[in-house]
């Protein structure tokens, strides 16, 4: 396949389209949907609203919640130990316990060493390395009402019409009332937030949001935030264990949540840990792949905590909802599902199909914008077909600069210009493809404005945590409330660790979950939770080849 600065011959043609066409669009405004537009483009092409996608839970105390299949099969699976493990022996005793080592266990812990704990008795057990996460990939910023021409109240309401208004209203109170907060501690911790000449926020729009208020570094956000909270939990002196994945929770003999059984990646041995209090924190389920869609999310994004919550009780709420975030790489085929961060579309980049026509606004709310690109290239059949069978639409790059002025994408998006320039592709000159690609779970684990569920012992925070974010996260909420709710639930959880001790280790929960499985019918081999994805038999790319548009 020849190659002409970095595309083929045949998507040359259409990158010509929509060169011819530019000059026009650059005083154009693209209208945006009504509301009645956007619930018929989800309703005939998103892929939450697809027939036959999903079945009901068939057991528990979300019975006949409606999941993707590949989730459902998580829930409806056999646990990874017996009940009768051996539990007499304790490797760890420890006031808490925090379960996934990303932003929102990170600032678990801090916080709940900041309300009294003593470091040396809060333990952070963690799937790969301290920092392994979704939250060290985030790219675009994080948002806070923090200037006077915006609010709390603003931020609320953009985040519950976001969510399409099933968003549970206190959670989302405590996100928003909390952003300033997170913001000016970040700042005493040393995150190098954007500002312009006179030390001030540069704060950019974001998909579904009515003010800029999107705080960035650069286009590495969330791994910058993430610097600054490993290095804060290294100078506390908070233990971490890492290639350690919890492979079930244990429970005392009054049913509180009181520590984990945790699965030492090298040696394969188990690791009893009992605590006074756990925090769940272990991210999302891109790695599961739900409709076979490629992902954005770090290698052990499985769902675990999802799965381990449920067994011992907790509710879950908004799971039949997942987020496909609309700019996932299509071209080349090296970075297919990589995510291209909506900063680009916030600083003007316009979604274009094959002929070089804008077809949708840039800055619909995720689920939306997604459900646009699909039909453009299935039902309208205009998008830009490449030499690997994956199919996508335009992103015109070059408008960045143009109207910000030359150099704005270097200066701006330097991660993902480097990341263009290893394939001889110019974002400065070409426009970019893109597809959708699973990227965050929306929904997850029940629980209150401070993390806890409705488990003793147990609380959440981050993107296991449901509730907060409907049925669609609208862009910077998910870097903001891994902060708000890991400091919610640190803080409750030392208050709840002073106050109770656990009693006697119990699995008695996997025996009567094990009852569950076989009176619903459920025969299987399957185990869960899953710790790390199998693509043995079929790669990633061929998964993405399988996408039904």
């Amino acid at each position: 396949m020849e190659l002409i600065d970095g595309y083929p011959a045949s998507m040359r043609e259409s990158i010509a389209m929509v060169e011819r066409t530019r000059p026009a669009r650059l005083g154009q405004t693209f209208p945006a949907m009504s509301l009645e537009e956007r619930r018929a483009l989800l309703l005939g092409h998103h892929p939450d609203y697809q027939a036959d996608a999903k079945r009901p839970l068939s057991f528990g105390p979300s019975k006949g919640l409606l999941l993707n299949h590949e989730l459902a099969d998580l829930f409806e699976a056999r646990p990874l130990v017996r009940p009768n493990l051996d539990l007499s022996k304790i490797d760890a005793d420890v006031d808490l316990l925090v379960i996934g080592g990303g932003g929102a266990g990170t600032v678990a812990a801090i916080w709940a060493v900041q309300s009294g704990l003593d470091p040396a008795r809060v333990l952070i057990a963690t799937k790969l390395r301290h920092g392994d996460s979704n939250s060290t990939m985030a790219q675009g910023g994080i948002q806070a009402a923090d200037r006077p021409e915006d609010s709390p109240v603003q931020h609320f309401l953009d985040v519950m019409g976001g969510g399409h208004f099933t968003n549970r209203p206190d959670l989302v109170r405590a996100l928003v009332s909390d952003a300033p907060l997170i913001i000016q501690w970040h700042e005493r911790l040393g995150v190098m937030y954007d500002k312009d000449s006179q030390g001030r926020f540069v704060e950019n729009p974001g998909g579904g949001t009515s003010r800029n208020r999107m705080h960035s570094a650069r286009d590495y956000t969330g791994l910058e935030i993430m610097r600054v909270l490993r290095d804060e939990a290294r100078n506390l002196g908070i233990r971490v264990v890492e290639f350690a994945p919890a492979i079930e929770l244990v429970c005392d003999e009054t049913g509180a949540v009181a520590g984990a059984v945790l699965l030492n990646l090298e040696t394969r041995r188990y690791h009893i840990v009992r605590a006074a209090a756990t925090v769940l924190t272990t991210g999302g389920l891109g790695r599961v792949h739900i409709q076979r869609f490629p992902t954005t999310n770090h290698y052990g994004a499985t769902g675990d905590g999802l799965v381990l919550a449920y067994r011992v009780g907790a509710e879950l709420v908004d799971l039949d909802a997942v987020q496909y975030h609309p700019t996932g790489a299509a071209f080349p085929a090296q970075m297919a599902g990589l995510l291209i961060t909506e900063k680009v579309r916030g600083l003007g980049a316009q979604p274009l199909n094959r002929l070089g026509e804008q077809f949708v606004f840039p800055l619909e709310p995720r689920d939306v914008e997604a459900a646009a690109f699909i039909r453009e290239c299935g039902e309208r059949g205009l998008g830009v077909p490449t030499p690997h069978g994956i199919c996508g639409v335009w992103l015109d790059a070059p408008m960045v600069d143009l109207i910000h002025g030359p150099g704005t994408i270097r200066n701006a998006l330097p991660a993902m210009y480097r990341m263009y320039t290893r394939f001889g592709i110019d974002m400065t000159r070409d426009p970019i493809l893109v597809f959708p690609t699973l990227h965050y779970q929306n929904g997850g684990v029940a629980a209150d404005e401070h993390g806890a569920t409705s488990v003793p012992g147990l609380f959440v925070a981050g993107e296991v945590m449901g509730g907060i974010h409907g049925k669609n996260r609208l862009m910077g909420n998910s870097l903001l409330d891994f902060n708000v709710f890991g400091r919610r639930a640190g803080i409750a959880a030392a208050h709840y660790a002073r106050a109770h001790r656990p009693g006697r280790l119990s699995l008695a929960h996997v025996a009567e979950y094990e009852r569950m499985l076989r009176e619903a019918g459920i025969e299987t081999a399957r185990t869960a939770p899953r710790i790390l994805p199998d693509y043995r038999g079929k790669e990633a790319l061929e998964r993405y080849l399988d996408v039904p548009v």
